[in-house]
């Protein structure tokens, strides 16, 4: 097994109480093929916003997919929120996991809207009267009620995506993966979906965004996880990791362009450090005001 890089958090910690997900020497492969999961172990405390990063192949989709029993693992263990995912079926699963799929067609099959977005609580039992309510603040949560009895398939896409998110609010899991989430949305749209996984975020879920959007990272993660041939190359703060050239250019993968820029700057001087536009723009309006601008 390759070994995991070293970086500000060190190497996995033991397994405690406040892992909500806990994977265990998980190695998967898929039917007469090679493994696309070497043995990999991963627990996310509740709460935490993991990135799961890497290039295509790596094993992102593969290992997220375990989460709700999508697939099960030919060896080692799959535990979220105490049940075993891989002995669990993925009604129960979808109990403690919402899955946003990369693309919206895949989890869309209601005849309407509203249909759509009360199908998961009906699901869990819910009583009539709090699936109504939860589907109503969905619906009003991502501006759909004009859309609510229209059928999703002839939707644009940003609505579309707009209604596997207000399925996945209504059904509230503790656990949201997200997968590729604001691939396919223009600009608004990715201010939306920022705003929601904030949301979330500051509501105490806990967060899995599987990307290749280095930028969403740098600013939305707590933690970084670099797969790498179904292995874990690089598990740290998104600083670290995105600084780790070594590491990146081993996974195929490049930092977010601000922060290849003041990397490339710090020989005339710069020593920014943060991760976004406006921090790097902070961090260079604060050198200007020291009279100790870079020679650029």
């Amino acid at each position: 097994m390759a070994d995991r890089a070293t970086l500000e958090h060190g190497t996995a910690a033991p397994s405690q109480a406040g892992d909500i997900v806990d994977v265990a020497g998980l190695w998967f492969w898929y039917e007469g093929g090679p493994p696309v999961l070497r043995g990999l172990d991963l627990r996310v405390p509740a709460g935490q916003l993991l990135a799961l990063v890497g290039a295509n192949g790596s094993g992102k989709t593969t290992l997220v997919k375990h989460l709700n029993g999508l697939l099960r693992a030919r060896r080692g263990t799959v535990r979220v929120a105490g049940l075993d995912a891989t002995r669990h079926p993925v009604g129960e699963m979808a109990r403690q996991v919402g899955f946003l799929f990369q693309h919206p067609e895949q989890q869309i099959f209601a005849a309407t809207v509203e249909q759509e977005v009360a199908f998961g609580p009906r699901n869990l039992g819910l009583p009539a009267a709090e699936v109504r309510e939860r589907v109503a603040a969905a619906l009003a949560r991502f501006e759909l009620e004009p859309a609510a009895a229209r059928p999703p398939a002839i939707l644009g896409y940003g609505l579309r995506r707009k209604v596997t998110l207000a399925s996945l609010a209504a059904m509230d899991p503790p656990v949201l993966v997200l997968d590729e989430p604001t691939v396919g949305l223009d600009a608004h749209g990715r201010r939306e979906m920022l705003a929601w996984v904030a949301e979330l975020h500051g509501r105490g879920r806990t967060i899995v965004l599987v990307t290749h959007d280095m930028g969403l990272v740098a600013r939305c993660a707590e933690r970084v996880v670099v797969l790498h041939a179904g292995e874990i190359l690089g598990d740290g703060p998104p600083g670290a990791i995105f600084r780790d050239e070594a590491l990146l250019a081993r996974a195929s993968l490049a930092p977010p362009p601000v922060v290849a820029l003041a990397r490339a700057l710090q020989s005339n001087g710069f020593r920014g450090e943060g991760l976004t536009v406006e921090a790097f723009c902070d961090e260079y309006a604060a050198l200007a005001g020291e009279n100790r601008e870079p020679a650029f």
